[in-house]
């Protein structure tokens, strides 16, 4: 019997030798050491040997049983630090991991190249709270409390008296406050609409425009407004100017490009006219000038405003305005 159990002992060592990582040390451990296991077989078998040999023969089992245990748990514990030791350890022959370069928002892209077109055509930026006053908001443009004009802009009410702007315009009244003319400037950033879908999102960004100084005419803001255009697009995009209305300029003009898409043809995105809204003009109301000190029958203008997203989705293919904001690299890394 003494034998046995030594054969035992030696058939674990031989069999631990092999054992590639913890795993395998485990799996060795139940074999012989688990409640089925050939050294636990054997001490529950002991009551078959002679009574003669039994203290000797348990006293070395239980012997062997400590020291396999032993050595069980060192190999264990080696393979267990190796694993950790070779996570943390700097293969210097790896190739290195590839930084994907970034780039910027088609939204900002978009902004960029607008304000570049103006600045050279000597525009200055202006930039301004996105939280607003209703006085600037709307009453100063000539929008009063009753007027039906403001169910075109759906508003966000901050309280009685307070909103998140419905448009840049805002800041035309503020620089005009501050800047006797000539006055020059654009004035990019976000807005806030309670719209969505398709084509519209409750926040969006907008650039407005304005341009007052002594004899300013209509044929300026057409002049000015059809350089934009085939600059941001190209010189065989056609330019229209269609009769609007705007509380806070008069006459007032939509302007509409050729479509980009299809060239006059028709199709889905100009809902087969052939023509594309781009953005909405006209000359400064006389009660605008009025309400920030400027004597309309001396100083004339014009303001201009459009959606920035509108012009990069026309710029850029994009038919979801949406893909703007859900952050998907696989659309941003196009741009």
């Amino acid at each position: 019997m003494g034998k046995a159990i030594e054969k035992i002992y030696e058939e674990a060592l031989a069999e631990l030798e092999t054992a590639s990582d913890a795993e395998a040390v485990k799996v060795i451990s139940v074999r012989y050491l688990g409640r089925k296991g050939y050294l636990t077989k054997f001490l529950r078998n002991i009551s078959k040997i002679p009574p003669e040999e039994r203290p000797q023969a348990g006293k070395r089992a239980n012997e062997l049983k400590s020291i396999l245990a032993k050595k069980f748990a060192e190999a264990s514990n080696r393979f267990e630090r190796e694993a950790a030791e070779a996570i943390d350890r700097i293969d210097v022959s790896l190739p290195g991991r590839i930084i994907r370069q970034g780039s910027l928002h088609p939204i900002t892209q978009t902004i960029r190249q607008i304000c570049d077109i103006f600045s050279g055509l000597g525009f200055q930026i202006a930039e301004g709270p996105e939280v607003e006053t209703d006085y600037y908001n709307f009453e100063a443009l000539n929008i009063p409390k009753d007027h039906p004009a403001r169910d075109m802009h759906d508003t966000f009410y901050v309280s009685d008296n307070i909103v998140l702007r419905t448009q840049t315009s805002p800041m035309q009244i503020r620089v005009m406050e501050k800047q006797a003319p000539p006055v020059r400037i654009i004035a990019p950033g976000k807005v806030y609409r309670r719209d969505s879908d398709l084509t519209h999102t409750p926040m969006f960004h907008q650039v407005e425009g304005l341009m007052v100084d002594e004899n300013i005419s209509f044929g300026d803001l057409k002049g000015i407004l059809t350089t934009f255009i085939h600059r941001i697009f190209d010189e065989q995009t056609s330019v229209r100017f269609r009769p609007s209305f705007f509380p806070f300029t008069e006459p007032s003009a939509e302007v509409d490009i050729l479509c980009v898409m299809c060239r006059g043809k028709g199709c889905r995105v100009c809902s087969q006219s052939g023509w594309l809204e781009i953005l909405g003009s006209g000359m400064v109301h006389p009660a605008v000038f009025e309400n920030v000190g400027y004597d309309p029958k001396r100083y004339s203008g014009f303001a201009f405003g459009m959606g920035i997203e509108r012009i990069a989705m026309l710029q850029y293919g994009i038919d979801d305005i949406r893909k703007y904001f859900e952050n998907d690299l696989r659309f941003l890394r196009q741009f």
